[in-house]
């Protein structure tokens, strides 16, 4: 035997530092006083200052992912989940930093998700990959199933004293509604129907009211289904917002006062919630609809997201609670609004965009949202890339058997697969090579849809893409340069789709001869991908010889030549069908069935719908 040795300095696997964890940000949350932020990112859990102060790693742990962070009742701890043990704990750790966490679970089997925890701080409630909601009581005392299906839970929101929790869970219907728990009842109430969606359940401080979001504005924008294409209802701006009184007597602080009624909410003689008649207290809050999400509520301010359907994040709005006689009207507070969260104390909002976050006051009032930005600028921690590998194969395996739709693993013991693999980890040295590693993991399952991509790859910057003509070219010195044997075809009825050289005004044939790109000789290089690098979308000039005869043309080389090649395939298959079938028979190719391929089946298909007969070609779709 001959020894190979084959020497590296193993770059990749050098200590790495992440340079902007907001992208990796999984989870944030504001304390109780909204003067910290506790954010997951990456795996780590770290305590923020939102003005002057320290920055805390909580979490150090080697190998270790924590996940859904929160802070404690009282704010010196923050609860967070943990793999150390294998499977997710919930866990209690010091939000200084400085000491060792507690376990508060150990009885993990399945994933666990983020938990909300109760005003007094004794109870934690979260859910689970099995749609079980979970009441952990943070003193020792065990665990409560609150859920009742597995149909799937959402939002979860408590009570001021701690006694109640609203939740939303999906009926077998599909519909969401609101539940409430009665802790010392261990009580559960429908407080909506399965009729509509009703979610983000909200409770006034004081009590006596909980709003919610419910889709019942439902006015299609599409008059019927007659006219091209079968028109099908489109129900835009369906969220109204609720207000229920939770006891008999109250007068909502929206209502107009009149001769006999008070300016301010009226008094009840009980306390608590009256569940006798619940349902029927409900009241509209004068807001017109539109498309929310993400409902507060503090002492003066209901507090929303209005969603734009066709952009990235939302508009924070906010609404001073006052009867309709004032006329309130919402205040918007900030734009391209991610996320948001009200601070316990009801005082502040922590407000998240794609690479900013802001506190501000909570009231319905412009802020300064320059003043109020979180200065993260310089935030940046390492981590050990050997010890991240091991856990990121550990979590796909996780994950896996979470997620994947037989619970028998299709036969296999996964648990032997795991430790079959996990000892290569050792010998990974770059992310792509983890990548081959779980992807034979996953291949044990002999199962469609199952990939891996993904990942912190290295790329250089320096990497630049090849432009394309849209055209088959083949070198001919012979010919001073290169041919154009075929140019890439597509359907006439979109011209914004056609190759560069397909443009009418070009008169570009097979056969030609492209001699020079930008002044530079066609041959001078390699291949003519080196005179197009970088030049997609830009004007290009070529020179173009037919018969003798040379003339020079400017073109926008596109980015995309793999689609223009697809598209020359599907239109020359349909231009096929219908030739030998003398146009009899239709033809349609689906790629895949994505929300784009929803749209080429409208586009294609209603076309053709009655032809004596119909192809439908998913040759080489990618699934969706």
């Amino acid at each position: 035997a001959i020894p190979i040795t084959l020497p590296s300095d193993f770059d990749q696997l050098r200590e790495k530092w992440v340079d902007d964890p907001l992208e990796y940000l999984t989870s944030l949350h504001l304390d109780p006083q909204g003067k910290r932020l506790v954010a997951t990112t990456r795996g780590r859990v770290f305590v923020l200052p939102v003005g002057a102060g320290r920055r805390v790693r909580v979490t150090r742990q080697p190998g270790v992912r924590y996940r859904d962070a929160v802070f404690t009742a009282d704010g010196k701890s923050v609860l967070a989940l943990s793999d150390a043990s294998g499977e997710l704990e919930w866990w209690k750790l010091p939000a200084d930093g400085i000491g060792d966490g507690e376990a508060l679970t150990s009885d993990g089997s399945i994933l666990r998700f983020e938990g909300v925890l109760s005003p007094d701080g004794e109870r934690l409630a979260y859910d689970d990959k099995n749609n079980d909601l979970w009441m952990l009581e943070l003193d020792g005392g065990g665990q409560t199933l609150v859920s009742t299906n597995r149909q799937g839970v959402a939002e979860r929101a408590w009570s001021s004293d701690g006694r109640w929790l609203a939740f939303t869970q999906a009926d077998p219907n599909t519909f969401v509604r609101i539940h409430l728990y009665d802790i010392e009842q261990q009580r559960l109430t429908a407080l909506t129907s399965n009729r509509v969606n009703s979610r983000y359940p909200a409770w006034s401080p004081d009590g006596k009211f909980l709003y919610f979001l419910s889709d019942r504005n439902l006015r299609s924008r599409v008059g019927g289904p007659w006219g091209p294409r079968q028109p099908e209802p489109y129900f835009d701006k369906t969220m109204k917002i609720y207000e229920v009184a939770l006891r008999k007597g109250l007068r909502s602080r929206f209502r107009e006062p009149d001769e006999l009624g008070p300016t301010a909410a009226g008094k009840s003689a009980s306390e608590g919630v009256e569940l006798e008649g619940l349902a029927g207290r409900l009241r509209e809050v004068p807001v017109p609809p539109g498309d929310y999400s993400d409902l507060a509520v503090n002492g003066s301010f209901l507090f929303w997201l209005e969603r734009d359907p066709e952009r990235r994040g939302g508009k924070l709005q906010a609404l001073k609670i006052e009867p309709e006689s004032e006329k309130p009207k919402p205040v918007e507070l900030a734009n391209q609004v991610l996320a948001f969260e009200l601070s316990a104390n009801g005082k502040k909002l922590l407000v998240r965009r794609a690479r900013e976050v802001y506190v501000i006051d909570a009231r319905a009032a412009k802020p300064k949202l320059a003043e109020a930005r979180v200065d993260l600028r310089d935030w940046k921690f390492p981590i050990d890339v050997r010890e991240d590998f091991r856990q990121l194969f550990l979590d796909a395996w996780r994950l896996e058997r979470d997620y994947f739709y037989d619970p028998g693993m299709h036969g296999l013991d996964w648990d032997a697969m795991r430790d079959k693999y996990l000892p290569l980890v050792e010998r990974v040295t770059t992310r792509m090579e983890l990548n081959d590693l779980i992807g034979q993991l996953v291949s044990e399952l002999s199962a469609l849809h199952v990939s891996v991509r993904g990942g912190d790859h290295r790329q250089d910057e320096d990497e630049i893409r090849l432009a394309s003509l849209g055209a088959r070219l083949a070198r001919d010195p012979e010919a001073g340069g290169y041919r154009i044997e075929y140019v890439y075809r597509s359907d006439p009825d979109y011209p914004d789709e056609r190759s560069p050289l397909a443009d009418p005004e070009l008169d570009v044939r097979a056969g030609d001869v492209i001699t020079a790109v930008n002044g530079v000789s066609a041959l001078d290089s390699p291949g003519i991908g080196a005179l197009l690098r970088n030049q997609q979308g830009r004007q290009v000039r070529l020179r173009i010889s037919r018969d003798g005869q040379a003339r020079d043309w400017i073109v926008e080389p596109t980015a995309n030549e793999r689609e223009l090649r697809y598209d020359d395939w599907e239109y020359t298959r349909r231009l096929r069908v219908e030739e030998r079938s003398s146009d009899r028979i239709g033809y349609v190719h689906l790629r895949a069935m994505g929300s784009r391929n929803l749209t080429e089946w409208y586009r294609h298909f209603y076309p053709v719908f009655d032809r004596a007969g119909l192809i439908v070609d998913v040759r080489h779709n990618r699934g969706g």
